[in-house]
Parts: structure tokens; C-alpha cells; sequence
């Protein structure tokens, strides 16, 4: 049997950045690599476990025999042990045999392995990087699709349950490579976001409990076929974001959780290291090389995978040291207060590196708090992210259109508050997963009244959040109305696109992604106070809102909103210009399940009107939207 060979991938340049916190390129040189040593084909192996005894490596090759293939630590005190096995290869199931100094020997998975079993089982799987991208074209435009002045309709998917065949199994990548991508691009949104890919050994927990950070889920197929779906994604002029997971990790045995014998990877005090909420244990993100290992993996998906982008899932967590804790549950910072200084200096590191090697992807918070400058540069004193969810317009938009329609007067300032912040922060209007889950039921579900008010209420929802400024997103069921709450066994009610309320809403929302994505005044001003103007923001007593959405050198549109259904006969709108006003869409229309209150087109006369030196009398739709060029 061959013996493992002194062999290092490690210069010092390496060993310095990675003691330093700096080294974002770790996946090049820690975990299995299949290379060629002296002229003989073999894996060398590379694991960081400074506190360890004895490291071996454990597999198929050798019967799981711990002392027979044993890495050697490196001599500069990198904590790193290494080693080149020769004839092994692609395929081979392995783990890492990790002496501890409690003389306990412990079995883990390589934390930079790029493929992992299908879970249950916990091995990893030495793997290679080969894939011919087709997608150069994409890749030099892509500025065009993630810009500030670009539109982004986001649609975020489970993958595991978008769609499940006749066997209840989910689709591979391969099959979701022309299935999903056609359905996106039909449907006309720009991007599509994936809750965590990464491998993950708890199915429930959809993906946020994450052990394979370098590799993608083996259940739907290998590396390679992911590449490929995101290669046809591409194709098809559309951008890929991943939901990337640098709050917290699982206990599991084979994980990061006490890799070496010792809190390694997460905090020693459970005060800090453990998070109550989800029974996970949290990065240390003052530790050097911890950050390392995380800025690499961010910058590894849109190395290899050619990811446009990544949502940052669960910032609020990190900055906050005493996030879902009560007070003695909690340590103050080194200055007393609350905020958790090594987490934000971490975000600005992980920001700016990716900006810095990738300015053309983004990246996005989901951050739920009034934390400042989220999304505005670090030499600005932000934290560098792109975007940031605006969590509070979901909040405050689903309670408002919970509201009876005959209470929302009492309510009006929910549906406008947005507008004083808006432009605070790059916002995303999120509709997302979290919408529809644990009892909260559908969104169809949380709208009131009769059947046919519901759909108009969720028509009218969809149209407010299309035409406020802000990019947007929506989860997988929403654009056809899924009536039933999200579960990950089962896939979508597709079954429902055949009755006509249900492929009505998808066609409402092929025709606001057209609206838009084809319109300028939508999007290029989106994150500026100058791409929008209240016309009525104080008629409470009619639940009525009108606005106008507006760029430098394009057609303005004005948009009007009756939350009642109450049809509102020749009711005034400022415009801001003479001549005929088209109606461009209307989402009572027929076409989309309405009742067809519609304009068609008007002429502006010379009444001046809610400050403007034009306007027209409309008809309000019930529960509707009016938008018109």
C-alpha cells in the first residue's frame, strides 16, 4: 500500500495571509487536490487542526485504518497537515482521523471538500474541478444584469421542491437545467435565488445547517452538472445568487463543531459561539484564520461556480451580541455596547474582497434592523454590501393588506412609511420563503375577503411592490398564487396553473416583470430619492395612493393605487405632462382575474392637480392598480 509522501502546496506567502486573515484563495490549497507528484498520479491532502495530536487520513484506499496514512504538520506553526498519497483518485470516499488531546480520536469530513455522499452518509469525496464554461459572453456584460441602474426581479427557489417527479423524487441539476430555466426566463424574471446548495445533512433545515461549505448537495447531482445549470441559467440572460451562510453551523460529529478537540472554527464561550435560535454554533469571527477560511468560500462560488451573487442570510445574528439573548446570556464588547465589533470588521472584509476580485457580481443582506449604511461603501464607514432586504416594507405591507379593506384608512401610514426611508439604504422588496412557512400559510392565504377579493388583494400587493422603488424578489408559488403553505417534501401545487385565477396571476406577473425590466423609470433610479414623487399620499379616507416613478431623459409613469373595493369614479390625478396618458397596465384587468374597470387612454387637461400643471380624471379599479405612460 503506498505510503503518504512529504509534499506541500504551501509557500510562505500562503502561511502568512492565511495567520493574517487574508488569504482568500484557501480552496487552492487546503482539502483534497488530484495532481501529479514525481511523475505518479495521487491526492494530496491538506487540513488545518493546530491543536490535533495525530492527523491521518481514513478511506476506502486503506480499510478506514487511522494509522496507516498519517499527514505531517507543517513547521510554521500554521497548524496545517499535509501530505501526498500516491494512486488514488477521483471518486474515493475519505475523512480526516483527528487525534485530539483529550486522546479521543475523531472522524471529519473535509471542511474544503468540493463533493460530499449523498446524506445520510457523512464521507467526502475527492473530487476535480474540470468543467468547460460556455458562458464568456455573460460573464463580460454582466454589469448590465447586477448594476444600481439595473433591474432585478429575483425569483428565489428550494430547489429540492420546486417541482418533484411522478416518484416524489426532487429533479437533478441536469433536469432543472431546462426545466427551471425555461420557467424563469417564461416568466421574465432577470435573476434566480438559491436557498443554500451547499451540502447540508439536515433536509429540514433547507439548507441553512451547512457542513460542505466548497461542495454543492449531492442530491440532485455532481459539481459539474450545477455548473451546468448555472452555465444554462446564464445562457438564458439570467443571474444566479446563492444564499450564503456565514452566521452559524451545525454540531454535527463530522463538521466544523470541535474539529480538532477544541473550539476551533467557533467560539469557546457559549455566550458567543452558540446560537439559542437555531442550536448552531457561531463563527469566531475575530479568529484569523476563520476568516480565511469564509472570505475564501464566498470568493470559491464566484470563482469556480461563476455565481453572480450571494445573499448573506442572517446578518442582524452577527452584528448583535446579544441577538435573540437575554440580558446575562450575552458579553458586551470590549467598549460595553452590544454591537459585535469582530463581526462587522469581518462583513467589511468579506465585502471588500469580493468587490475587489468580482465588481461585477453583488452582494446582498437580509438584515432586519436599523443598523446604518448597510449597503454603502466601507471607506464611507459601511459595510459594503450592494443591497439590503427591506425587511420592514414586507412587514409592514403583508400586515396592511391583512387589514379588511374596510379598516385600512385606520392603517394608511403603514402603506406609505416605506417611502421615508427608502432611500436610506440599495433596497430588495423580499416576498420570501419565510413568508410562507411555520403556520404563517400563503400569501393568497393572509389576504382577506371573498375568493375573488383575495386574488385582487394579492394582484394589487404584487403590482404596489413592482411599481415602489427597490429591486424585487418573490418565492417559487407566488407568481401562480399557491394556495397551500410552503413544505420542502412536497413540490409546488402546479396542478393549480389549469384553473384560471391561478394562470391569471402568472400572467399579472410576466407583465409586471415586462413592465419592469423594459421601462427605465422603473429601475435606474430605483436607489435615488430622484427616481420618485408622491402625487397623494394623504387621502386615508379613500385608501388611495399615487405616485410617480421617473429617470432623467425617459417616459415618467404614474401609478395609482385604490386599496378599497370601492370602484373610485372620476377621481383626479395630477400628471406631470400635456397630451394623451396611455393605461400600460391595470391589474383588475380581465386578462389577469379582474373585472375590467379600465381607462384605456386619457387626455390630460390643463387642471393643475396635486402640484402638477396637468391631470385627468380616472376610474379606480376595485382593489386595483393603474399604471400609465
Amino acid at each position: 500500500m503506498s505510503q503518504v509522501k512529504n509534499f506541500s502546496l504551501f509557500t510562505d506567502t500562503d502561511s502568512h495571509l492565511f495567520k493574517e486573515g487574508k488569504h482568500f484563495r484557501l480552496y487552492e490549497k487546503l482539502g483534497s487536490h488530484i495532481m501529479q507528484v514525481d511523475g505518479v498520479w495521487g491526492v494530496y491532502f491538506a487540513v488545518w487542526a493546530p491543536n490535533a495530536l495525530k492527523v491521518s487520513v481514513v478511506g476506502e484506499f486503506n480499510f478506514w485504518n487511522k494509522e496507516s496514512h498519517h499527514l505531517s504538520a507543517r513547521w510554521d506553526q500554521t497548524g496545517i497537515w499535509e501530505g501526498f498519497i500516491p494512486d488514488i483518485g477521483k471518486g474515493m470516499h475519505y475523512k480526516y482521523a483527528v487525534l485530539s488531546k483529550r486522546g479521543e480520536w475523531l472522524e471529519k469530513g473535509d471542511p474544503f471538500a468540493r463533493y460530499w455522499e449523498i446524506p445520510p452518509r457523512t464521507a467526502s469525496i475527492v473530487w476535480d474541478d474540470d468543467y468547460k464554461w460556455k458562458d464568456a459572453k455573460w460573464m463580460k456584460n454582466r454589469l448590465s444584469a447586477n448594476g444600481h441602474e439595473a433591474p432585478m426581479s429575483v425569483y428565489e427557489v428550494h430547489l429540492g421542491s420546486w417541482k418533484k417527479k411522478a416518484d416524489a423524487m426532487s429533479l437533478s441539476y441536469l433536469e432543472m437545467a431546462k426545466e427551471l430555466v425555461n420557467y424563469v426566463k417564461e416568466m421574465g424574471f432577470t435573476h434566480v435565488e438559491m436557498m443554500p446548495v451547499m451540502e447540508h445533512p439536515y433536509y429540514p433545515s433547507w439548507g441553512y445547517q451547512i457542513t460542505g461549505y466548497f461542495a454543492t448537495s449531492s442530491r440532485f447531482g455532481s459539481p459539474q452538472e450545477f455548473k451546468a445549470l448555472v452555465d444554462a441559467f446564464h445562457k438564458a440572460g439570467i443571474g444566479v445568487i446563492l444564499d450564503w451562510v456565514p452566521s452559524h453551523f451545525p454540531s454535527d460529529a463530522h463538521g466544523l463543531a470541535d474539529f480538532d478537540g477544541t473550539h476551533l472554527y467557533e467560539h469557546a464561550d457559549p455566550k458567543k459561539g452558540f446560537h439559542p435560535d437555531w442550536k448552531s454554533y457561531i463563527f469566531n469571527y475575530g479568529r484569523h484564520e476563520v476568516r480565511s477560511f469564509l472570505i475564501s468560500n464566498a470568493i470559491f462560488w464566484l470563482d469556480q461556480f461563476h455565481i453572480d451573487g450571494l445573499r448573506v442570510d442572517a446578518v442582524a445574528s452577527m452584528l448583535y451580541l446579544d441577538y435573540s439573548r437575554k440580558a446575562g446570556e450575552w458579553i458586551p464588547n470590549e467598549y460595553g455596547g452590544r454591537e459585535n465589533l469582530e463581526a462587522i470588521s469581518f462583513l467589511k472584509d468579506f465585502n471588500e474582497a469580493v468587490y475587489k476580485d468580482f465588481p461585477t457580481a453583488v452582494t446582498i443582506a437580509e438584515e432586519s434592523t436599523a443598523w446604518p449604511n448597510v449597503s454603502r461603501p466601507t471607506y464611507l464607514g459601511g459595510l459594503g454590501f450592494g443591497q439590503k432586504w427591506m425587511m420592514g416594507w414586507m412587514h409592514d405591507s403583508l400586515k396592511y393588506f391583512g387589514e379588511d379593506p374596510v379598516n385600512r384608512k385606520y392603517h394608511h401610514g403603514k402603506i406609505t412609511f416605506s417611502l421615508i426611508y427608502a432611500f436610506t439604504e440599495n433596497f430588495m422588496l423580499p416576498l420570501s420563503h419565510d413568508e410562507v412557512v411555520h403556520g404563517k400559510g400563503s400569501l393568497i392565504d393572509r389576504m382577506p375577503g371573498d375568493d375573488w377579493q383575495r386574488f385582487a388583494n394579492l394582484r394589487l400587493l404584487y403590482t404596489y411592490m413592482f411599481t415602489h422603488p427597490g429591486t424585487k424578489l418573490l418565492f417559487m408559488g407566488g407568481e401562480f398564487a399557491q394556495t397551500e403553505e410552503w413544505s420542502f417534501t412536497r413540490g409546488l401545487d402546479w396542478h393549480l396553473t389549469q384553473y384560471e385565477p391561478h394562470h391569471k396571476m402568472q400572467a399579472l406577473i410576466k407583465d409586471l416583470n415586462q413592465l419592469y425590466t423594459s421601462n427605465p423609470a422603473f429601475y435606474k433610479k430605483q436607489f435615488e430619492e430622484s427616481g420618485f414623487q408622491w402625487l397623494e399620499i394623504n387621502d386615508y379616507e379613500n385608501s388611495v395612493l399615487a405616485f410617480i416613478r421617473k429617470a432623467e431623459g425617459e417616459k415618467p409613469y404614474v401609478i395609482v393605487c385604490n386599496m378599497t373595493p370601492v370602484v373610485r369614479e372620476n377621481y383626479r390625478v395630477g400628471l406631470p405632462s400635456k397630451g394623451k396618458w396611455k393605461e400600460v397596465l391595470n391589474s383588475d384587468s380581465e386578462k389577469y382575474g379582474g373585472s375590467n374597470i379600465t381607462n384605456g387612454t386619457v387626455t390630460a387637461d390643463t387642471q393643475d392637480w396635486h402640484g402638477q400643471p396637468f391631470s385627468a380624471a380616472l376610474k379606480l379599479p376595485p382593489l386595483g392598480v393603474v399604471v400609465l405612460a
